[in-house]
């Protein structure tokens, strides 16, 4: 899976904040990125759509 998408160095920031939240919430660091991840190419592709 090479869908990577290019992120801005405060995006990138943004992005490891969020995993570090859910993880201090008890996700685990693989989940965490993933589901980052996910939500960030949910949010691409709803931008390429407009």
């Amino acid at each position: 899976m090479l869908d990577l998408p290019t992120l801005t160095h405060e995006e990138q920031q943004q992005a490891v904040e969020k995993i570090q939240e859910l993880m201090r919430q008890g996700v685990s660091s693989g989940e965490a990125i993933k589901m980052i991840s996910e939500q960030i190419r949910a949010e691409i592709a709803e931008k390429a759509k407009k």
